[in-house]
């Protein structure tokens, strides 16, 4: 059995993930000699996936932290940073990416440009490329590209973050339990079935009350404060829609607008290795807190 040396860091998906993959380019240069980066597919089983691949290289004391995308699980601060994910007793599960999720990273106008012209240029130079789709049209009518894509979201991302809100209440999250010592194994004080029964209607009652905090109310409620915010001026200016809105739905909506445009699926393949780390002082910082491990 191999022993855990070095540091872990988790991530979502397979090798093949953007995740990975990024994850790969930030820590390219770095003098972290033994680290792994370990995909561990869904984000729902990180804790899960973490006991096992430790418990199977017998680690004493491994130092590991979880990367993932933020979705919709929490709402991105003014200051470009990494995003906590905390439980109820405050302990840290995972740094979450300021962006929605890595597909954001990737939507560039000038990184789309600089790709469409390196294809064009390989078609230019052999004939035999399959390449269909022209010289590039230019960084400003990519970037409307994007734009266009995203006002045509807007409606559409903010009822994902309403929703989104009342996922985060503790009402959709808190589940039924079957006992309310914490854990099977841990015996409660009194094994009486009146003592019993009056800690099982106190799950009930507390259930019961959390579940209904999501109401349709709320829903409205939130869904108008969004609305309001990504009508705003300000908002498509500052270009706000690459933090809030979700990249994989801009990435649908923007071949959908144009299927005689590039494959950004291709694309991603390609830019990937080539983002700017410097330009996002989130992913910087995740390879400080590495480093700090």
């Amino acid at each position: 059995m191999s022993v855990v040396s070095g540091k872990v860091i988790f991530c979502e998906g397979k090798e093949s993930s953007l995740d990975f993959r990024l994850l790969n380019k930030i820590f390219e240069n770095s003098s972290e000699n033994e680290l792994t980066i370990v995909p561990a597919g869904s984000k729902f089983n990180f804790s899960t996936f973490a006991r096992g691949y430790f418990s199977e290289k017998n680690a004493g004391s491994p130092k590991f932290l979880v990367f993932r995308d933020r979705d919709f699980d929490a709402e991105p601060p003014e200051s470009v940073r990494l995003i906590e994910q905390v439980n109820k007793q405050g302990k840290l599960l995972a740094y979450m990416t300021h962006r929605t999720c890595v597909e954001n990273y990737l939507l560039d106008a000038e990184l789309i440009h600089q790709y469409w012209g390196v294809k064009y240029e390989e078609k230019e130079e052999n004939p035999n490329s399959k390449w269909g789709h022209g010289n590039s049209p230019g960084i400003e009518a990519i970037a409307q590209w994007i734009e266009t894509s995203a006002r045509k979201l807007r409606e559409y991302q903010a009822v994902r973050w309403a929703l989104g809100d009342l996922v985060r209440l503790s009402a959709a999250r808190k589940q039924l339990t079957t006992t309310w010592t914490g854990s099977s194994g841990n015996l409660p004080s009194s094994l009486t079935l009146p003592d019993c029964k009056t800690e099982a209607k106190s799950l009930i009652s507390q259930f019961s009350q959390a579940v209904a905090e999501v109401t349709q109310e709320k829903f409205e409620e939130s869904l108008g404060k969004y609305r309001d915010k990504f009508k705003r001026k300000e908002f498509w200016e500052k270009k706000e829609y690459f933090i809030w809105f979700q990249g994989k739905d801009l990435q649908k909506m923007m071949q959908n607008q144009n299927n005689s445009y590039i494959s950004l699926k291709n694309y991603f393949d390609w830019a990937i290795p080539k983002v700017d780390i410097e330009k996002h002082d989130d992913l910087k910082e995740l390879l400080a807190k590495i480093e700090e491990l």
